[in-house]
């Protein structure tokens, strides 16, 4: 069936595919991945995952991945053996102690920071826990959560860990939660409990092979290019509503924005792909909160802006955490181009203004920045983003597929 559809190849989600390596690593058996992301995070976990079922490496390099580091400190704390877990410079700035503190008082794991305190490099001397009950503070991030799961599905016993305080990012939690379950570390998550009980990893799963979504934190940009091109319908190709990702969010938040969406079947095999399409209605004004989902704040805050929209996000304190800090980022990039930006406390407002084009964009290191302010040059095309190539961080393809709508 053809169609005039501008037609996007999304990248398999990142988040998803790390997830489910590591699973995969625990794992007694071995299952067949399929659609693996290619961005640098992924490429990152492999490396380490294959020095760590070599068994003879004691030393891991996590370069700027986040995740990668922090379930594989938590493997190596709860496992005999001494190891160094290290990474690039931006990685060795952010937090990290709240997962090293619960490791600590499970008693047995000793952990040495070797740089500035609460962050990478660390030295880490592995041992089987002597308390069952590991409690962690999750506020600045939920993948202190997640890296605690992934260490307790090794454990004969597994582990019981209790949330203090909301956690960040909840929605990919519950993605750590159902990957695990699924392949043979089965536990008791519940979105209103603050507890999770995780069960070893069993002989057997419930998979033979998985495939990878597609990715929804990337879905986001494309939505954002709708809301500049009215009325040309775009196609997410593979993408699905039917998701654990948490940046499905963007579906009802771009709806506000005049970006309906649809889900659409091929007839000729068996998949889905997204459609969506700009020109409703705008809100005036919009309110969001991105605690859940971080990933989606420059991509929001860039929109409103192009567009005038009085826009109020909030939640963006942690967001100095990420691969830069972002609302500092996005505020300073936003105001050279002429829009009021207001911080207070945990919350950015960007009142109603005209933006006009510079010459530069800075990332700041940071693949979200590049890619959010990006999608601009449809209605900047002169408009230059400094180090594209940091996009491969999550989206190696980013700058081909934009290319189809400029």
């Amino acid at each position: 069936m053809k169609t005039n559809d501008i037609r996007i190849e999304l990248p398999p989600s990142k988040s998803h595919s790390i997830r489910w390596l590591f699973a995969n690593c625990l794992s007694p058996y071995n299952f067949h991945i399929k659609n693996l992301s290619k961005a640098e995070d992924v490429e990152v976990a492999q490396r380490v995952i294959g020095k760590l079922e070599a068994g003879k490496e004691c030393e891991f390099d996590c370069g700027e991945s986040g995740l990668v580091s922090r379930i594989l400190v938590a493997i190596l704390a709860l496992r005999e053996g001494e190891y160094v877990v290290k990474g690039d410079k931006r990685l060795c700035e952010r937090p990290i102690a709240p997962l090293v503190d619960a490791l600590v008082q499970l008693g047995g794991p000793q952990v040495t920071y070797l740089g500035k305190k609460g962050c990478l490099p660390v030295r880490i001397v592995g041992a089987v826990p002597e308390k069952k009950l590991a409690v962690v503070e999750p506020a600045v991030s939920g993948q202190f959560v997640s890296a605690l799961l992934y260490g307790a599905a090794q454990l004969e016993e597994g582990l019981i860990v209790r949330m203090k305080g909301c956690p960040a990012s909840k929605p990919y939690i519950e993605m750590t939660c159902r990957v695990l379950s699924e392949a043979g570390a089965s536990n008791d998550y519940k979105a209103t409990h603050t507890t999770i009980r995780q069960q070893s990893m069993l002989p057997f799963g419930k998979v033979r092979e998985v495939t990878i979504e597609r990715d929804w934190s990337a879905a986001a940009y494309f939505y954002m290019a709708a809301l500049f091109l009215p009325k040309r319908r775009i196609r997410l190709v593979g993408l699905s509503l039917n998701t654990l990702q948490g940046d499905v969010a963007a579906v009802e938040l771009f709806k506000k924005l005049g970006v309906i969406t649809k889900e659409v079947r091929s007839p000729y095999k068996n998949g889905c792909s997204v459609t969506i399409e700009g020109g409703g209605e705008i809100a005036k004004q919009l309110t969001l909160n991105v605690n859940d989902t971080p990933d989606l704040m420059p991509t929001v805050a860039v929109a409103c802006a192009a567009m005038g929209v009085d826009c109020y996000i909030k939640g963006i304190d942690n967001l100095k955490y990420k691969e830069s800090d972002r609302a500092e980022a996005v505020m300073t990039e936003l105001e050279k181009m002429g829009c009021k930006v207001e911080v207070d406390g945990d919350v950015m407002h960007l009142p109603p203004s005209a933006m006009h084009p510079q010459k530069t964009v800075r990332t700041y290191g940071d693949h979200r920045m590049a890619m959010a302010f990006g999608v601009l040059k449809i209605m900047f095309p002169d408009l230059v983003i400094e180090d594209k190539e940091v996009v491969n961080k999550s989206f190696p393809g980013f700058w081909d597929q934009l290319e189809k709508l400029l």
